[in-house]
């Protein structure tokens, strides 16, 4: 059987896995920055639990899995019949019952019901695992893929939406990553959108069609609008409203005229003029990373009530590699009410492309271990023993080439390794109770007890 793998799944061979551990270190250094704390949650979850929280779209990305009991006779009549419920489109508890997650937040939200008793509120959390999507795979966009989010919730102050600004610009700020923009936007904004154009119960169809503007551009969103059903009247003043232009200033001045007789508007360009004045006193002059209030950001998911945001990098066409925003009522689909929610979350694998493409990984991140001894002669095999567990016991990562082998062979690997430092020992370095270690980079060699080379590594 010729081995392959699943369409949208990847295998990541170790150099890929240290460039990983890389963005993972540290937007998880960042988290612990600002007081989040971590969480897990299982990789599936009830069906019930995920459907309907994603919009039509989304539901239609979850990946579900098949009950157990084909192989049963007595369960084995009722699967089949809902199978082909499921071919004529309708769900069946007796087919499946369980999902892949989708993301994080819905999880996110169920652990804070189920735990709500334990939790000391307001509750910051970070997540790191992966989700699974039913998507189609290209360039950016896999079916297995990592989300790292961080969320608070049981606050309802607009510090936290500040900080949550503060965290994605200090994180791709240490990520080295250049022409970062942070778009932010409110969804008060669009449901006034919704409520001076006279479509209110089409909120949900409106902020889908809007999303897509990378994509499809404004045409596509003319078109898809109306094949939602907007009248002609009403896609006019959306697109007025998605070619609101200026800076940032300018762009509030005019949007506050616009929508000047939606109060529920009005609110969403408060909160945002707020947030933004809070941002501002977080901000840092070192980062280079821009901040900019985009009407056109809607985030179709169909949970965000208040503050929206999306990352993105001008400097490689990627889409963007982080997005999130203010949930109010989130907790609220699992029974607890009145728990206001805020969130953020880092693509992984578009950062990790993103890196990639613009080669800026560290160049020291190749291997972890900083020195292998060579297997020369039987009898150093002691003292190479005591030197290993010297060395491992300070902190330092080390290897022994435990095979025989040709010494050329020996240094091929640890070339292939990218590991810095080769340490012999023949008869003389025994006899003597010294090492000979070599620089791989810069091929310099130089005699030394196992304390001064203990002393060289620590410092490296």
């Amino acid at each position: 059987m010729k081995p392959t793998l699943p369409q949208g799944t990847r295998d990541f061979a170790p150099d890929v896995v240290y460039k990983r551990h890389y963005i993972l270190k540290i937007i998880q250094s960042v988290f612990e920055l600002y007081g989040y704390q971590p969480i897990e949650t299982p990789a599936f979850e009830n069906l019930q639990t995920l459907t309907g929280k994603y919009g039509e779209e989304g539901d239609r990305l979850i990946f579900k899995i098949l009950n157990n009991g084909l192989n049963e006779p007595k369960k084995e009549e009722k699967i089949r019949a809902a199978f082909e419920q499921a071919i004529k489109g309708k769900s069946d508890p007796d087919l499946t019952e369980r999902a892949l997650r989708y993301d994080l937040t819905i999880p996110f939200a169920r652990f804070v019901v189920m735990n709500q008793n334990d939790l000391a509120f307001p509750f910051r959390r970070y997540q790191m695992q992966p989700v699974w999507r039913a998507d189609r795979p290209q360039k950016g966009r896999y079916r297995e893929f990592w989300q790292c989010d961080a969320d608070v919730v049981g606050s309802n102050s607009l510090i936290n939406e500040a900080e949550l600004m503060a965290i994605y610009r200090e994180s791709f700020h240490l990520l080295n990553i250049p022409e970062i923009i942070l778009r932010v936007n409110n969804r008060k904004i669009l449901s006034g959108l919704a409520e001076c154009c006279g479509a209110v119960e089409l909120l949900t169809d409106i902020t889908v069609a809007i999303d897509k503007i990378d994509k499809i551009q404004l045409d596509g969103v003319i078109k898809e609008l109306g094949a939602r059903g907007l009248a002609d009247n009403q896609i006019e003043m959306i697109s007025n409203y998605l070619n609101i232009q200026g800076n940032t200033k300018e762009k509030i001045e005019k949007m506050k005229s616009f929508l000047s007789e939606s109060e529920t508007a009005q609110q969403g360009l408060e909160e945002l003029e707020e947030t933004l004045k809070y941002h501002e006193h977080l901000s840092n002059q070192e980062w280079e990373s821009e901040v900019e209030v985009d009407f056109t950001l809607a985030r179709g998911l169909n949970y965000y009530t208040g503050f929206i945001a999306e990352v993105v990098t001008k400097a490689v066409n990627m889409g963007s590699i982080g997005g999130g925003g203010r949930y109010d009522d989130l907790t609220g689909l699992f029974g607890l009410k009145n728990l206001s929610g805020v969130g953020i979350s880092f693509g992984i694998d578009r950062i990790y492309d993103v890196l990639s493409e613009l080669d800026i990984f560290p160049d020291t991140m190749q291997s972890n271990t900083k020195l292998i001894f060579l297997n020369l002669i039987p009898e150093s095999l002691k003292d190479i023993f005591g030197y290993l567990k010297l060395l491992r016991e300070n902190g330092i990562a080390v290897e022994y080439y435990m095979d025989k082998g040709k010494i050329d062979k020996q240094l091929k690997y640890a070339n292939k390794r990218n590991i810095p430092f080769v340490a012999f020992i023949g008869e003389e370095e025994l006899k003597n109770k010294t090492i000979k270690l070599k620089d791989m980079e810069s091929g310099e060699q130089e005699i030394l007890n196992i304390m001064a080379l203990k002393d060289l590594l620590i410092k490296m």
